[in-house]
């Protein structure tokens, strides 16, 4: 146990100077517009920490994009692994790790956001509740301990938490915090299963994956957010609202194939095209046709005629019979006559 808090320790210290920094910065911006004792000062340096780690995150949602759209392209593959190897599960496991190493597609791509932003909150919520206990971590002074022990945000101090107090205040923001967090989780997953996973990517271990974090991804923050300090679940929030309007916005502009977003991007960008004038079906008929799943057409080659010599016209197209040098001459017909000459020419005359 020693062993994983020194661990634990490395990992979690440097990130209590690293959010500390960013938290003490937007609090001098705020700070002067609000005032430095004021608690929206505190919960707008939060939100601006959130979106500075969320901003730091867009290449990996980008990655997590990628390879969820790779698994979602590749589970036709997968259902046919799964028919071919169902009877031994450990060579299905070694021919579909095979096949996403084929495709460079990473099945673990899509938690890494979240096991990025893991440590990020560990070290926010020990942030917090030090502040509570009137302890500095990072580069916190003691005048910012004490203000943010103290700031507070519709009656209820942002160090405090749902279990850890019995005010009235400070459990029914606690409470609106934690159904804002649960509800968004079970939106933003719910909006990429509905609207941006094909329908034969809705069976199969991926889509077990995902309906699973459907459920239990709210149900685990529900449970553990009456824990969190407000400010954490402030904190939990913001990043859930920008996850949903990130993937809203990708979702919209770059649907997966053969997706109901992707169908509906098709028909605005017709629309588009038809109210300029355009035609609608010009720049979507190479989609469409990538969108519906058609069997390859038989299509039959055309050949173009061979030209045939002139001496097999005669013979219907057939080659005529060799013939040897001797046969090339007429049968013989007597010895040919001689030409005349001119002085027999001159006494016959």
């Amino acid at each position: 146990m020693g062993f994983l808090g020194d661990i634990g320790s490395f990992i979690i210290t440097p990130l209590y100077f690293l959010i500390s920094v960013v938290l003490v910065g937007w609090h001098k911006v705020f700070g002067t517009i609000f005032g430095e004792a004021s608690g929206a000062s505190w919960a707008l340096s939060i939100i601006g920490l959130t979106v500075m780690i969320r901003a730091a995150l867009i290449p990996l949602f980008v990655k997590q994009i990628k390879s969820s759209r790779n698994m979602q392209l590749l589970q036709p593959k997968v259902k046919e692994l799964q028919k071919k190897y169902g009877h031994d599960r450990e060579r299905l496991t070694q021919e579909t790790m095979a096949l996403y190493k084929e495709t460079g597609t990473n099945p673990f791509s899509s938690c890494l956001p979240i096991l990025v932003q893991m440590p990020i909150f560990l070290a926010l919520f020990r942030l917090l509740n030090a502040a509570a206990h009137d302890k500095a971590k990072g580069v916190l002074s003691k005048a910012d301990v004490n203000a943010l022990s103290n700031a507070k945000i519709f009656g209820a101090q942002i160090s405090d938490s749902f279990t850890g107090t019995h005010l009235v205040s400070v459990r029914i923001l606690a409470a609106i915090l934690v159904v804002a967090m649960t509800a968004t989780t079970f939106l933003t997953q719910r909006q990429l299963m509905s609207k941006n996973m094909p329908a034969d990517a809705l069976s199969g271990p991926y889509a077990q994956q995902q309906k699973l974090l459907l459920y239990v991804l709210p149900l685990v923050f529900a449970v553990g957010g009456i824990a969190f300090p407000i400010g954490v679940l402030l904190y939990w929030t913001t990043s859930n609202l920008w996850t949903m309007g990130q993937q809203f916005y990708v979702i919209r502009n770059n649907p997966a194939p053969n997706t109901e977003a992707f169908r509906a991007k098709q028909k605005r960008d017709a629309d588009k095209a038809r109210r300029r004038g355009e035609d609608p079906d010009a720049g979507t008929t190479a989609a469409i046709e990538a969108d519906e799943p058609t069997a390859a057409p038989n299509t039959v080659k055309r050949e173009q005629p061979k030209r045939v010599p002139r001496s097999q016209r005669k013979t219907g197209g057939k080659p005529a019979p060799k013939q040897n040098p001797a046969q090339k001459r007429p049968p013989n017909q007597g010895p040919k006559p001689k030409p005349k000459s001119t002085t027999d020419q001159g006494e016959t005359a």
